[in-house]
């Protein structure tokens, strides 16, 4: 199934601290190309509070209830603006109610807002979006709260910067990455990482990437191949700041090779100063994945 086509509801993750406005920015311009509809999800987390079993209950209802009429406001406007939405409030890990949601409503994209690249903010979320990443049955977007600030500011229709990897997940990243450029009418920037063996070999990966992928823009959408020595986190971060993209396309694999808790995505999620959409494989994009978050995936 393509991105188009599997793209019939976007879910949000929001909260009360305005840390999620980015993020809906972006869902909202994606719903309304695609048609799409938005759900707003927000998790009460047990894990921010010290003993959550010394909550008293009338705390926990005040907040749903806080939690109730900011999400309701703001499905609001997204239904003046003609995006059909509705909320989802859930207590538990957010990570895990995320992907619950995700599965319930069959959504094609989650988008999940940071804080941005100062402090701890995007260790923290980046740990928490790589779970996403490795559990959703869909694409995951992450969008920092000052991704429009800075040096790293996108250029107007700024272009999608595609991040190509061999790997299981190159044909949907692929197709993604192509489906954003034609409706978005943005040049298409395929950014390949040269190895130490193509390097020394003389090797251009530019010259054949485009048809090994299948990217055939065939007039739809401009499209360039740049091809750069170095780690993909360091290429990936140098491309940013010379090409200004408005959105970073990744393929992710469900497991990551990497020694360590982390992988690629974790790189991606943490150091990008852009909002990153990473793609799982197409093969398992739809499956329907009943593993919980294991208690140190949770922490």
């Amino acid at each position: 199934m393509s991105f188009a086509d599997g793209l019939k509801t976007i879910v949000v993750a929001t909260d009360l601290d305005g840390r999620s406005e980015a993020a809906l920015d972006y869902a909202r311009k994606i719903a309304a190309a695609y048609g799409a509809r938005i759900v707003l999800a927000h998790g009460l987390d047990p894990v921010d509070y010290a003993a959550v079993d010394a909550v008293p209950g009338r705390v926990l209802r005040g907040l749903t209830e806080e939690a109730r009429a900011a999400l309701d406001e703001m499905a609001a406007d997204l239904i003046r603006e003609g995006i059909h939405s509705h909320s989802e409030i859930r207590q538990g890990v957010v990570a895990q109610m995320l992907v619950d949601v995700a599965r319930q409503y069959e959504a094609g994209l989650i988008v999940i807002g940071t804080k941005g690249n100062h402090g701890a903010g995007p260790v923290v979320v980046g740990a928490i979006a790589e779970q996403l990443v490795r559990l959703a049955p869909c694409p995951v977007m992450a969008v920092a709260e000052d991704w429009n600030a800075g040096d790293f500011r996108p250029v107007p229709g700024g272009p999608i910067l595609l991040a190509m990897e061999r790997n299981e997940a190159a044909p949907a990243a692929v197709a993604t990455a192509c489906s954003l450029a034609e409706v978005f009418h943005r040049t298409l920037l395929v950014l390949h990482a040269r190895g130490p063996a193509e390097a020394s070999a003389f090797l251009n990966p530019g010259a054949t990437t485009l048809a090994q992928f299948g990217i055939k823009p065939a007039g739809r959408f401009p499209v360039r191949c740049i091809v750069k020595d170095g780690s993909p986190s360091d290429v990936i971060a140098e491309a940013i700041g010379q090409y200004h993209p408005s959105l970073l396309v990744a393929g992710v694999k469900r497991a990551s090779e990497t020694p360590g808790p982390h992988g690629t995505a974790y790189a991606l999620l943490a150091r990008s100063r852009v909002p990153v959409l990473c793609v799982p494989p197409e093969q398992v994009a739809g499956e329907v994945r009943q593993e919980a978050l294991s208690p140190a995936e949770a922490r």
